[in-house]
């Protein structure tokens, strides 16, 4: 495995860390190239780039991956030459680290026996800037084969390359601890016991619209014809600020929202995660562009009912209706799904959740690596 696990933070690490778990249960002899330096900290939007946690136990982690030091990816791909796993998975998710893995891969490859598969969370980032396609094109070129798990991914993959490709479901995120009461996990952060809450997790940036939701909370309290007191609905916040405070501070001001809001806006660490999924009624992800979230899977595992935007991939993980609802991008369709959301009520979803869940299993995902894989010829 090349990318992002222990010591670093955040949903690239889970996953990774979570995939590499499953191929030892497998009985693979499983090594994971880390970051030594993943993103210089300039570039780095949050508090620190570091978990917290302990490490992950039993998995072989080797922290020597510098994102830009040319001679330290030459090296490293040198190693792997010599190495010579039968499969590399390298998790690819933004543009920046195109020269560092596309010139890892290359001489990896070059012992004519390794097999690259890349998962692909993005191809097109979210926040484009100058140089993506190149950057993007010169990391593919040494890839034999991507999973993607959206079909907005596969159709972007399409753009640059006709290599071999196919989309698989994003695998439960089921490494957090298993799912407990409502009323404990409220206990555990302080929230009251009765009120209506919604949750918006994870970090905060542009296009996962939290704006949108605000803007949904103050169109509720000013139409409040609802079934229930929308008055006492609660939004809680999970997820730290990789965008700019102050533009939802000032936004959350001039809604006169503050008393709807219990927010939570510092880095929520692996052990905590639990808490807030199973704190809340229904989980919401008003993004404005998207192509899958790991939201989503997290919200399955805890059997929790999402209301998702109309925009990417999200729709399809999501079917309206049975395990959540599906709104417009836009503030006034997200508010009365909400209020539709409390009038099915979390009961009539759960049972669809519970059924729909097992098609995310992280065996499915190996298994297409390896078939992948074994499809190859070097």
């Amino acid at each position: 495995m090349l990318g992002a696990t222990y010591p670093y933070r955040g949903g690239l690490a889970s996953f990774n860390e979570r995939l590499c778990t499953q191929f030892q249960e497998e009985n693979f002899d499983v090594t994971i190239y880390t970051f030594s330096l993943q993103y210089p900290g300039f570039l780095f939007p949050g508090t620190t780039q570091f978990s917290s946690e302990p490490a992950p136990k039993n998995l072989n982690i080797k922290v020597c991956v510098n994102s830009i030091n040319p001679f330290n990816w030459i090296k490293i791909g040198l190693q792997l030459k010599r190495l010579r796993p039968e499969i590399i998975v390298v998790k690819f998710w933004m543009p920046f680290m195109g020269p560092c893995f596309g010139t890892i891969l290359r001489i990896a490859k070059s012992n004519k026996y390794t097999k690259i598969i890349c998962i692909a969370d993005n191809i097109i980032p979210h926040e484009k800037r100058i140089g993506d396609t190149v950057l993007t094109k010169y990391f593919l070129k040494p890839v034999d084969a991507v999973i993607t798990m959206s079909d907005k991914v596969l159709k972007d993959l399409k753009l640059f390359t006709n290599k071999l490709s196919i989309k698989i479901a994003h695998p439960l995120y089921d490494n957090f601890g298993e799912k407990i009461s409502k009323q404990e996990a409220r206990k555990h952060l302080g929230l009251n016991a009765v009120e209506p809450i919604i949750l918006f997790f994870g970090f905060i940036r542009k296009y996962k619209g939290l704006d949108l939701l605000l803007e949904a909370m103050a169109e509720l309290k000013a139409n409040n014809n609802s079934t229930f007191n929308i008055q006492h609905l609660k939004l809680l916040v999970a997820g730290e600020f990789y965008d700019d405070k102050k533009i939802y501070d000032d936004l959350i001001e001039s809604l006169g929202i503050k008393e709807s809001l219990i927010l939570k806006t510092d880095f929520i660490p692996d052990s905590e995660v639990r808490y807030y999924l199973c704190a809340c009624d229904f989980v919401i992800q008003p993004y404005k562009n998207a192509t899958q979230s790991g939201v989503t899977p997290l919200a399955y595992h805890y059997e929790k009912p999402m209301l998702v935007t109309n925009v990417g991939g999200l729709p399809d993980l999501v079917p309206n209706e049975k395990v959540g609802l599906v709104a417009e991008p836009n503030a006034i369709s997200i508010a009365e799904k909400i209020k539709e959301l409390y009038t099915f009520g979390e009961e009539h979803f759960i049972v669809n959740i519970k059924e729909e869940k097992k098609k995310y299993s992280w065996s499915i995902l190996t298994k297409t690596i390896v078939e992948l894989a074994n499809g190859i010829r070097n």
